[in-house]
């Protein structure tokens, strides 16, 4: 006959639950308690179960917010049963030990996540029985298994009986104990954190005093940057993007996605950008996706090799048939018709991904690693106004010029410092990234636009930054651009204007930068 021992369970998360109660009580001899919709749900399933409050002599009160805060519960989980002393004062208060400890908490981060939650709903689905209880047995993990996650089900059923495999696997659940609730209580603070700056009681707006970062891993990758370094994701990534066929996601993958994604947010018009670790290689917009894919690779036809193609519509087979005419690493659109998915599918490593809740996907805040700590900030979400940019030259710019200039900037912004970007109307033509010295982004932009035999002449240059020094307007000006547009603010502006007046050329400040390191 099995021995009898006293499993508590409390969830709100009943998936497995009456099957795994069944092999509890039929297979390991256990006696259930429970609370609340979880005992009825078991007593429903025809299994034998003990209401907490029959268990502790004492009724729930409160709504149920007070149930399992008892001696009787955490005396039960917490007694050490190698310690006599314990045992005696359990056995002289009526304290039943705990053997095995199910509970999984109130839906906060879900709750939360959802559109105009009210506060006081936010507020009560933060559960304080459940990490208690949690805590109480994870504390104890010698004496009592406690599962929080019903995809343990099955592991622990398959060592109930076998104490040496039983030893081990207690510790690894107590560790995923405090691994939840240290998450839990992180997206709680993380919410108050955001009603104090919504409410402006927060000293230093949107940046509270202790930054709480707790991510649950979603997977662990072959690798990082390069083949040694050792890498993983965390977070909530898969639920913005879906995987409709390819490799697993690398990390430069992930890197890369992300910054397509944002950088394609920008427009409305059907829109194509190609990028090559993280910086755009070429960027058009047309009154079609294959007139824009068209004006996109003209302006680079060799770094797209390997590279991310993002579209802001569907891709439909006729876009699909030729861009899989070259090698790309990942595609990412908001859909894929029935004849682009038959096309690269033939391509059984191409990553196709779409982006599960529209492209463009928000972020309040950025999260950099830096020695000992981390740096926050607020995702650069802005253009600036139009009406709020200044014509700072003789020359007005043309309405052409204008709506060139509005384009390049929406895509300089997403070009690694130092950048300049040469375009016309919706089209890129050359891209300087990264450089020390601005002026020779300006150079590499002017190269890259002769290598694919691009006339800049009457072109636009945009620069994420201010000119330090007229060189790098005047090379744009060399190189055939009739006007500029930067976000001034260099103590040599006056030079810089200057310069564009001597030539001709109209020039736009807008008063913002976009620095992108």
């Amino acid at each position: 006959m099995l021995m009898e021992k006293l499993a508590l369970l409390s969830v709100s998360d009943k998936r497995g639950l009456v099957e795994f109660a069944t092999a509890l009580v039929k297979a390991h001899g256990y006696r259930l308690l429970s609370t609340g919709g979880t005992a009825k749900q078991l007593a429903g399933a025809g299994l034998p179960v003990t209401e907490v409050g029959t268990h502790t002599g004492f009724p729930e009160i409160m709504e149920g917010r007070v149930k399992t805060l008892h001696p009787k519960i955490h005396g039960g989980l917490l007694c050490r049963r190698d310690k006599p002393e314990h045992l005696a004062q359990a056995k002289q208060n009526d304290i039943a030990l705990i053997d095995l400890v199910v509970v999984n908490l109130y839906p906060f981060e879900q709750t939360v996540a959802k559109p105009h939650v009210e506060f006081e709903e936010a507020i009560e689905n933060i559960d304080i029985g459940g990490p208690s209880m949690l805590r109480s047995a994870a504390k104890n993990h010698a004496s009592v298994t406690v599962v929080c996650d019903p995809a343990d089900y099955g592991v622990v059923l398959a060592v109930l009986g076998e104490p040496a495999k039983l030893d081990d696997l207690r510790r690894q659940l107590a560790l995923k104990v405090f691994q939840r609730t240290a998450t839990y209580d992180a997206a709680i603070a993380r919410y108050l954190e955001t009603r104090q700056v919504e409410l402006d009681l927060e000293a230093i707006s949107g940046f509270p005093g202790n930054y709480s970062l707790s991510l649950k891993k979603a997977q662990s990758l072959r690798y990082g940057e390069n083949p040694h370094q050792k890498a993983a994701l965390y977070g909530a990534f898969h639920e913005h993007y879906g995987q409709l066929q390819g490799k697993e996601l690398s990390y430069n993958n992930i890197l890369d996605i992300t910054s397509a994604t944002y950088l394609i947010g920008e427009f409305e018009r059907p829109t194509v950008a190609i990028l090559k670790h993280t910086n755009p290689c070429g960027v058009a917009s047309a009154d079609t996706l294959q007139e824009a894919w068209e004006k996109a690779y003209a302006t680079d036809r060799q770094a797209p090799f390997g590279g991310i193609i993002v579209v802001n519509h569907t891709m439909d087979g006729a876009l699909a048939k030729i861009i899989a005419e070259i090698f790309t690493e990942v595609i990412i659109a908001p859909r894929f018709s029935d004849e682009a998915l038959a096309i690269f599918g033939k391509k059984k490593n191409l990553r196709l991904m779409t982006a599960q809740e529209g492209l463009g996907a928000d972020a309040l805040q950025e999260v950099r690693s830096v020695v000992g700590g981390v740096l926050v900030q607020d995702r650069d979400r802005t253009l600036g106004k139009q009406s709020e940019f200044k014509v700072v030259t003789k020359r007005q710019p043309t309405a052409e010029e204008w709506s060139a200039m509005l384009f390049g900037w929406k895509v300089v912004k997403h070009v690694k410092s130092n950048s300049i970007v040469y375009c016309r109307g919706e089209q890129t033509l050359g891209i300087g990234a990264g450089q020390m010295a601005r002026v020779d982004s300006s150079r590499i932009a002017v190269w890259k636009a002769g290598e694919a035999r691009l006339d800049l002449r009457g072109s636009v240059v945009a620069s994420e930054a201010l000119f330090p020094f007229a060189d790098g307007l005047i090379a744009a000006a060399e190189a055939g651009a009739t006007c500029a547009i930067q976000p001034g603010g260099s103590v040599r502006d006056a030079e810089v204007i200057k310069a564009a007046d001597e030539r001709g050329m109209a020039m736009v400040f807008t008063g913002i930068r976009h620095f992108k390191h």
